[in-house]
This record gives structure tokens, C-alpha cells and sequence, in this order.
């Protein structure tokens, strides 16, 4: 094997699957990416055994192989190249030389025999979004993060379906944690490929990796098929295991009345979050919310540190409720909504409160309240 490549053709992308070839499998070779050439190009694969990528690339190919590499010092050696013009080639079985007329590596690589198969699918149904509009999805479910022992798939998956309701055809990602819940959703507007799609739990880390990928512009298609989540994007596919299990049934759960809902400015409402949050600790991380006429009083007593309380001003004319929620799951939902204001729908103190934006709907939390 033998070629050229560009290093800007490719920096950018052996940056991206540093998440996949980072993570740790039961086979050494995962940490390496493959990397096979043809007359017109190469193609770079990684693989961590739940989570495969192919993508292909230009390269003035002088002769055709197969090795893999390392991916992290490809990677480091790539990005501090010398030059734009890098030569790539195997020297004898294993061994790799890297080189400008400046600069000459020579790295050990391991039996491409011995690089797992990534899937090959064929007669995909694939369905077409925006690139931009599913990573923001993604980013607004997988926020919700497991603990590192958790197994159950609803816990570390996402749920997705596609479906055709009254009001259009619907692109949904929803995952919880048990505390709280996420919905996300992309309505097309009928002019990009769809169809209906049973529901499949998608693992969280295959979609973090996903999301690195949709940086720009563009439609791009997903596809669910033999077990297998898959994202085609250009010249680049990522195809995800699927996990198995049962998502709960969550469909009354973000059902709201509009007459229990109270908006609320967003920045302010957040730096409030902030500064009561300051006295949190893991064994004390609720607050209790009082809502009352035309305010909102928030306190957090921890008894190791102290107490602190701040009055916040809101349209509320009902009565009064007192309920306890943890704030970092207020911030991390006001995080991801992208408008100045925002809407909380809170009927009693022993119901969940619901957060959305004031104008868009396609996204909302679901909070469960905690014992006081």
C-alpha cells in the first residue's frame, strides 16, 4: 500500500471518531482504524464493536492495501503535520511509514485479519432530515445521561419512531432516566422521503457519535434495518447496534392542561437556578419551589453548608403549591431551548412539571418532583 493524501481532507475527520476508537472494547484492535485504498480513494473504518463508521476519501493512490493504525497517534501525527501533502505507505507486513521531506514516522500497526466486519446492509428504507435539526434532537435527548452501572436499555438508549399523525409526519427521539423525560421532535413538511418506523431504542453513545458528524448543513438519511440504526451523510455512514428492551409507555406522561402552565423569562429564571444551586451537594440537591400569588419563592437548605432563598416574579393566580425539584434539571432543559422565554406547566405537588418554549413545541421535559 501506498498513497498521498491531504491533511485537510482528513484531520477533521480522524477527530471525530477518536469517541469510537476511545472507548473501551473487548478487543485491542478497536483502538486502531482501518484503512483500505482503491484506484480512486481510501476509506477509513472504526469500530467499537456496537458502533461502526466507513467514510471515504480522496487520494492520489499509487498502490492498493489494507492496514490499520492506531487512531489516536494517526490522529496527533496528522494534525501536527509539517505539510498538507502527507505519504502514507507500508514499508514491510505491519509497519507504516509517514512522511513528508520534512518529517518521517514509522508506527506499528496489527493484522488487518483481525479488524472486526462492520455490518453490511443492503436495501435500506432510508427516511431524509435536516442534518442540523437531528443533531439538535440528539443533543436534547441524550442530555439525559446514565449512570455508569446502569444496563437497562430505556435508561441508556433513546427511543425513536417515525410516524404519520394529523398534524404531519413526525421524526420523534424521547429517553429518561426515571426522574425525567425528554421529547424531541422534527415534522416534515412532505417534501423529503418518510415513512412509518416501529419504535427502536438507539444506544446514547452511538448517537453522541452521530451528533459529531451533523456540523453542517445538508439532508442527510437514517434508516432502521436488521437490528441496526444507520445515518448516512455524503460520503460518511455510522451504523449503530440496536438495543433491546421495552420503552415505557410515556404518552400521558407529557399530556398538559394550558391553564396550569406559567411563562417565564428564561435568563433570569436561570442565574436564579444558579445561585440556589450553589449549596447542592449529591445527598442535597433539591430545592423546594413555593408558587404563590404573582411570585415564585425558591429555597435550598443544606444542612452541612447553609440556606438560601430568592423570590422570583411570575403571573401565577391559583393556589398555592409547594413542591421540590432538583435544578440541574431545570438548567440542562433551559440549556437546549433556544427562545427568551419559557413555559412551565405545573398542576399540584405531586404531579411533574413540564417544560417547553413559548412558541416551539417540538421539544419538551418532563420533571418528577422530589420528596420534601
Amino acid at each position: 500500500m501506498k498513497f498521498t493524501i491531504r491533511k485537510s481532507d482528513i484531520t477533521d475527520i480522524l477527530s471525530k471518531v477518536q469517541g469510537i476508537t476511545g472507548r473501551k472494547s473487548n478487543l485491542a484492535i478497536t483502538a486502531n482504524i482501518l484503512v483500505k485504498t482503491n484506484e480512486t480513494g481510501i476509506s477509513f473504518i472504526a469500530t467499537d464493536l456496537e458502533t461502526g463508521f466507513e467514510g471515504n476519501y480522496p487520494a492520489n493512490v499509487e498502490s492498493t492495501g489494507v492496514i490499520t493504525i492506531n487512531a489516536r497517534k494517526f490522529f496527533e501525527i496528522v494534525q501536527n503535520f509539517p505539510s498538507d501533502d502527507i505519504l502514507i505507505e507500508e514499508v514491510e507486513r505491519q509497519w507504516i511509514r509517514i512522511s513528508s521531506d520534512k518529517v518521517e514516522y514509522h508506527i506499528v500497526g496489527m493484522s488487518p485479519d483481525d479488524f472486526p466486519d462492520i455490518p453490511v446492509l443492503e436495501d435500506v428504507q432510508y427516511m431524509e432530515i435536516d442534518a442540523i435539526k437531528l443533531r439538535k434532537m440528539i443533543e436534547k435527548t441524550i442530555m439525559i445521561s446514565p449512570s455508569s452501572d446502569e444496563k437497562r436499555a430505556h435508561i441508556t438508549g433513546v427511543f425513536f419512531e417515525s410516524v404519520k399523525e394529523d398534524h404531519g409526519k413526525i421524526i420523534r427521539m424521547v429517553s429518561t432516566d426515571g426522574r425525567r423525560l425528554s421529547k424531541a421532535e422534527f415534522v416534515s413538511g412532505g417534501d423529503l422521503d418518510f415513512y412509518d418506523s416501529p419504535g427502536v431504542i438507539i444506544p446514547k453513545k452511538g448517537l453522541s457519535e452521530v451528533s459529531k458528524l451533523l456540523d453542517s448543513d445538508g439532508i442527510i438519511a437514517i434508516g432502521v434495518k436488521d437490528n441496526y440504526f444507520i445515518v448516512k451523510k455524503d460520503h460518511e455512514t455510522i451504523i449503530i447496534g440496536l438495543l433491546e428492551g421495552d420503552f415505557p409507555a410515556y404518552s400521558e406522561i407529557v399530556v398538559k392542561d394550558d391553564h396550569n402552565s406559567i411563562k417565564i423569562e428564561k435568563r433570569n429564571f436561570n442565574m436564579m437556578l444558579k445561585r440556589m444551586s450553589i449549596l447542592s451537594t449529591e445527598s442535597y440537591n433539591g430545592v423546594i419551589f413555593n408558587f404563590e400569588k404573582n411570585r415564585l419563592m425558591v429555597t435550598a437548605t443544606n444542612p452541612d453548608l447553609g440556606e438560601s432563598k430568592e423570590n422570583f416574579s411570575i403571573t401565577f393566580d391559583r393556589e398555592p403549591i409547594e413542591v421540590a425539584f432538583n435544578p440541574k434539571y431545570f438548567m440542562e432543559t433551559i440549556s437546549v431551548i433556544e427562545e427568551d422565554s419559557i413555559m412551565i406547566n405545573i398542576r399540584d405537588s405531586k404531579s411533574p412539571c413540564i417544560i417547553e418554549g413559548t412558541e416551539d413545541k417540538h421539544f419538551l421535559s418532563v420533571i418528577m418532583p422530589m420528596k420534601i
